[in-house]
């Protein structure tokens, strides 16, 4: 006998399907990105052949791919015309200030994306498939492309990460920023605090991305370079703050001790280290982004992982730190950990 609850809701292998079909959505979003379809949808009038016109393409091509796109809840359709919803026009729009589009060649990067053609071997294993030392292998030319097209997805985070790493302090500071990428943490703080001086730490190459965006920014004067690994060059200091962003996940626990270790070292007595993560509840299943994101570490890495804040912590405080924090940040899936040298 059926209880109630089957009875209205039917089992049906639908998730099996989504899920297997789920490559299309993918496939989709980056046509549809490469055809710059967003902006023929903002211009409008938004009938499939005006949109074929604007893109290009064929009428056919264009009618079936709005349609799935309208079906999986992207764009809009009303009487043989497509319009963005929300979410579409927000973040797929090229003329949206927010618009996320850039950041599709970063996270569909082919050597991102092999990698899932080898998920049954990586599960075996349990590290990625990909040479060496997977996407933290030394001067990886993926972390220019990163730099360059991540600050879409960044831009609204750093504001509100420079003022959980400042605390209220408005006067002399000297940051460093670890895996500094496209340098928006550090040079979010230095708009912030006039006085601060910000130290970025990548390969060189990469790091000239950031001083460019520094530069832009008007805080170059204020903005210095150190090229290298973080685990073999000299940080300096003593800093009040060391910044660590998106970089703990890359690696073990014993490794993230020994690099903490080594912060705490260049910090002055009180100093903060501040790190950002994707930090997914003790489940490790909760919430879907922050949990989710032990997938890509699990395929593009050798070791690393979504940490939960209990891990993070027993990091902080076996390398040493104090009054060991967390704060969810502001418009961001990610949370600051903040521990005190």
């Amino acid at each position: 006998m059926q209880s109630g609850n089957q009875a209205e809701h039917p089992l049906t292998p639908e998730l099996f399907f989504e899920m297997l079909n789920g490559h299309q959505r993918t496939a989709a979003l980056q046509a549809a990105i490469e055809l710059d379809l967003f902006r023929a949808i903002g211009e409008g009038p938004g009938d499939a052949a005006s949109l074929a016109r604007q893109c290009s393409a064929s009428e056919r091509g264009i009618r079936v791919l709005c349609d799935f796109l309208t079906i999986k809840g992207l764009l809009v359709k009303e009487d043989g015309h497509y319009r963005h919803s929300p979410t579409s026009a927000a973040f797929l729009d090229p003329r949206s200030p927010a618009c996320l589009a850039p950041t599709a060649q970063f996270l569909l990067n082919p050597k991102m994306m092999e990698v899932y053609d080898h998920l049954a071997e990586i599960v075996r294993n349990g590290h990625t498939s990909l040479p060496g030392d997977g996407n933290v292998e030394p001067d990886n030319p993926i972390w220019v492309q990163f730099a360059k097209t991540m600050v879409p997805m960044m831009a609204p985070v750093a504001g509100p990460l420079a003022v959980i790493a400042l605390d209220g302090h408005n006067g002399p500071a000297h940051v460093l920023d670890i895996a500094a990428g496209h340098g928006l943490f550090g040079i979010a703080i230095a708009k912030q605090n006039p006085q601060a001086r910000i130290t970025g730490l990548d390969w060189a190459p990469v790091l000239e991305v950031a001083l460019e965006n520094a530069r832009q920014a008007g805080v170059q004067d204020r903005y210095s370079t150190l090229p290298g690994s973080a685990f073999d060059v000299d940080f300096g200091g003593p800093y009040d703050t060391v910044l660590l962003t998106n970089f703990l996940h890359h690696f073990d626990h014993p490794t993230n001790v020994a690099l903490l270790k080594k912060v705490r070292a260049a910090l002055k007595p009180g100093g903060r280290a501040v790190t950002l993560e994707f930090v997914p509840n003790e489940d490790r299943v909760s919430p879907p982004m922050s949990a989710g994101f032990s997938m890509v570490m699990l395929t593009t890495t050798p070791a690393g992982d979504a940490y939960t804040f209990k891990e993070l912590a027993a990091m902080y405080t076996e390398a040493g730190f104090t009054n060991i924090t967390e704060t969810p940040v502001p418009r961001s899936p990610e949370t600051a950990v903040v521990g005190r040298a």
